[in-house]
């Protein structure tokens, strides 16, 4: 029942506009206590502590 009820969620965030794949799963790093100097907005990744946005590029 729990899984057709996320399945029934996901289905009601897609016709919101809702485009995120894991929706929720990106939500979970908002407040994620492991790592409060770092925090997932709107803009990126950001370390809060420089206000700056932390770049993601590798290499």
């Amino acid at each position: 029942q729990v899984l057709r009820d996320m399945d029934r969620v996901l289905e009601l965030l897609g016709t919101l506009g809702v485009t995120i794949e894991s929706p929720f799963m990106s939500l979970s790093f908002l407040a994620l206590s492991v790592i409060p100097a770092l925090k997932i907005t709107d803009r990126g990744l950001i370390d809060v502590d420089a206000f700056e946005i932390v770049p993601l590029e590798i290499g």
